[in-house]
């Protein structure tokens, strides 16, 4: 009984612990600008099955994609046993399924073992893939410290939590084997039962062995869901409402602002009435100015490079990271939540996202190509944040690279972003045909 409670206490501290954890990056997403993304329902569901749960952007990488397909299916799957713990936890039983579901409870036990086994094998192939490999899309100015060290304490943590449920189900085979106790037949155990010869032949050690491997793996599967909120794992959830809110657009689109659509609308038509408009500023100078899908974004990034690794200004060495677009954003997010964690409300603290965490030479290396957005596995956006930003620096600061000032001289001087003036526009060609080319450009 003893043990029930401790388990029960500690089962709702970790389901209040996540539920506190995950309403604060909730929080801080909310704190974007309000955009609407509730459109094409039909298609919205289509694109997250296809690619959230189908994976289908993997399969550009086909090694990874196996891998990467083994373990999250094989931990998805496992982890419906997490219900038969739980409730033989709560009320001191052991494998309460095992009599309701009768010859099916065996192929269930069988196949959560095979799966462990691949989940296991795909674990340890990251890991040594990881840090032995030298791929290029795992390192970075911005991969270092925390962010590194973060996949790795994941892919160790699976790989604890797969060794400890095969060595639990070893040792529950064995005493299972010896009829002993409680311990009644149920379940088949293809992979652990060739880790039995390699456990004690005592009931008492194999007892203490099933056990402490039974905490271990739901201790360590709660103290995992409590661990994704801080981590860039998130993305285990957050994966499914952020391809769900894809932007349905074009990607070549680039939103007009309503303010700068009714003044042009007005100068070219002086008896257009102006629709009303919410006052602001133009583009985003920090991260509470993004949507609350670019937030979104940002905490669903999964840090996997592969945005940054067809990114033409990254691969011709400028300072341009798409992934570190993303990770600033993140930061910069969960800095204000704690910010309001710590005042009760948001108040300035001398930062912004641009400049304190992502640089103007950043921004104007971008190349608008949206090879990022195409690369990205679960539908994130770097390109709008780049371009916002942009939008900033150039409408509310008047400040941009020279040579697109002199773009823009010439386009409000000449209609065009060359320096030639209208007349001498076709001079490219034989005189002839220049002045023939002339005369049909006039007429138009």
């Amino acid at each position: 009984m003893i043990q029930q409670i401790v388990f029960f206490l500690i089962l709702i501290f970790a389901i209040y612990l996540f539920y506190k954890n995950a309403g604060k990056v909730r929080r801080n997403i909310m704190l974007g600008r309000d955009v609407n993304r509730s459109d094409h329902p039909a298609l919205r569901w289509k694109i997250m099955a296809k690619v959230a749960l189908g994976q289908t952007k993997m399969a550009k990488r086909p090694v990874a994609a196996v891998l990467h397909f083994l373990i999250y299916a094989g931990f998805v799957i496992i982890n419906i046993e997490i219900l038969e713990i739980v409730i033989d936890g709560l009320f001191g039983s052991h494998r309460i399924f095992a009599g309701p579901l009768g010859g099916f409870y065996n192929v269930l036990i069988g196949s959560f073992e095979v799966l462990a086994l691949l989940v296991l094998t795909a674990c340890v192939a990251f890991l040594l893939r990881r840090n032995l490999l030298n791929i290029k899309r795992f390192r970075g100015t911005e991969m270092k410290s925390w962010p590194r060290s973060d996949a790795n304490y994941i892919l160790i943590i699976e790989i604890c939590l797969m060794t400890a449920f095969l060595t639990m189900n070893a040792a529950d085979n064995k005493l299972q084997l010896l009829q002993y106790g409680d311990y009644t037949s149920a379940g088949v155990f293809p992979v652990s039962a060739f880790l039995a010869p390699l456990l004690p032949d005592t009931t008492s050690a194999l007892v203490t062995i099933e056990r402490s491997c039974w905490w271990f793996h739901i201790v360590g599967i709660l103290a995992f869901l409590n661990y994704l909120p801080y981590s860039k794992h998130f993305h285990i959830l957050l994966a499914f409402p952020n391809t769900y809110y894809s932007n349905l657009k074009p990607q070549g689109y680039v939103n007009n602002m309503a303010s700068v659509t009714n003044e042009v609308k007005a100068m070219l038509d002086p008896s257009y009435v102006q629709a009303e408009t919410q006052a602001g500023s133009f583009g985003v100078k920090d991260a509470t100015d993004l949507t609350w899908k670019n937030l979104l974004d940002a905490y669903t990034c999964t840090e996997c490079g592969r945005c940054t690794a067809v990114c033409p200004a990254n691969i011709t060495g400028k300072l341009l990271s798409p992934r570190k677009i993303m990770m600033d954003t993140r930061d910069r997010i969960t800095e204000i939540g704690k910010g309001i964690d710590a005042n009760g409300k948001y108040h300035e603290d001398g930062k912004t996202l641009l400049d304190d965490y992502i640089t103007r030479e950043e921004l104007w290396a971008c190349t608008t190509c949206n090879a990022c957005v195409e690369a990205c596995p679960v539908n994130i956006n770097p390109l709008e944040i780049i371009v916002e930003m942009r939008r900033y620096t150039v409408m509310e600061e008047s400040t941009a690279p020279g040579s697109l000032n002199n773009m823009f001289a010439n386009m409000e001087n000449n209609g065009a972003p060359w320096k030639y003036s209208n007349a001498d526009r076709f001079n490219w060609a034989t005189p002839e045909e220049g002045q023939q080319n002339r005369e049909r450009y006039d007429n138009i």
